[in-house]
């Protein structure tokens, strides 16, 4: 069970933005999401996203913080990559 986490360089919305992705199950990332208090809308196909203002309790929380290259890599060994645009 690991949950990963990219650094808040997403912009939207007039805010900055992580992405957060299980390796294991979608149940895992929903469980966590909710955890850290991010509302079902943040789902994002196959990763939540997450406001730059959550990124260290999401860290504390266990999430291992990678790179965004590092972070589509293990989504997509995982199995739980949905192609753009699905």
């Amino acid at each position: 069970m690991t949950l990963y986490i990219d650094p808040p360089i997403w912009p939207g919305h007039g805010r900055m933005w992580s992405h957060l992705v299980s390796d294991v199950s979608y149940e895992e990332l929903h469980s966590f999401a909710a955890d850290l208090g991010c509302p079902p809308r943040a789902f994002d196909g196959d990763h939540y996203d997450v406001p730059a203002s959550l990124y260290d309790a999401a860290v504390r929380a266990g999430a291992v913080p990678v790179g965004s290259k590092e972070l589509l890599h293990r989504l997509t060994a995982a199995g739980l990559r949905t192609p753009k645009g699905r």
